[in-house]
C-alpha cells in the first residue's frame, strides 16, 4: 500500500474537484491519502461551502458562466458533485487536515468550517510529518 498527500491550496472548483478525484482514486486502488486543506483552498471547508455553486473556476471562471457550464457538463457526464465526492473521500477513510496556522491569515476560525469533514486543525508540522509518510506528494 503506498500514500499520498495532496496540498489543497485553492478553493476553486476545478481544483478541488481534481483534489477529490485524485484522492478518491488512490483510495479506491486501496492507498491511503491525506488533503492538507491550506491558505484558499480552506474555503472549500466551510459550513455548506461544497453544496453550494459559487464556486468559481481557476480560468475561463467569465462571471461564473464558465462554473455554471463545467457543473452543467459534469452534471450530463454522470461525475458526482464536490459534496459528493468529499462524503465519498470520508467514507473510503480519507484524512482532512485544516491548516491552524493559516486558518488564522484568512480569518477562519473552527466554528466557520465543517467539523464532519476534518480529521485535525494542524500546522505544517503534520503535513511534513505525512508528506514525509508518503510515497508521493501533490500540490494542487
Amino acid at each position: 500500500m503506498s500514500r499520498v498527500t495532496i496540498v489543497v491550496h485553492s478553493g476553486d472548483f476545478d481544483k478541488i474537484m481534481s483534489a477529490l478525484i485524485i484522492g478518491n482514486g488512490y483510495l479506491a486502488m486501496g492507498d491511503s491519502c491525506t488533503l492538507f486543506f491550506t491558505f484558499w483552498g480552506l474555503l472549500a471547508l466551510i459550513k455548506g461551502k461544497l453544496r453550494k455553486s459559487d464556486m468559481r473556476l481557476s480560468r475561463m471562471n467569465m462571471a461564473g458562466i464558465g462554473a455554471w457550464m463545467m457543473r452543467r457538463k459534469m452534471k450530463r457526464a454522470n461525475v458526482a458533485p464536490p459534496e459528493k465526492l468529499m462524503e465519498d473521500y470520508r467514507a473510503l477513510g480519507g484524512r482532512v487536515i485544516a491548516c491552524e496556522m493559516t486558518m488564522g491569515v484568512m480569518g477562519l476560525s473552527k466554528n466557520d468550517l465543517d467539523d464532519h469533514m476534518i480529521d485535525e486543525y494542524a500546522g505544517v508540522g503534520q503535513f511534513v510529518k505525512a508528506s514525509q509518510e508518503s510515497r508521493t506528494t501533490l500540490f494542487i
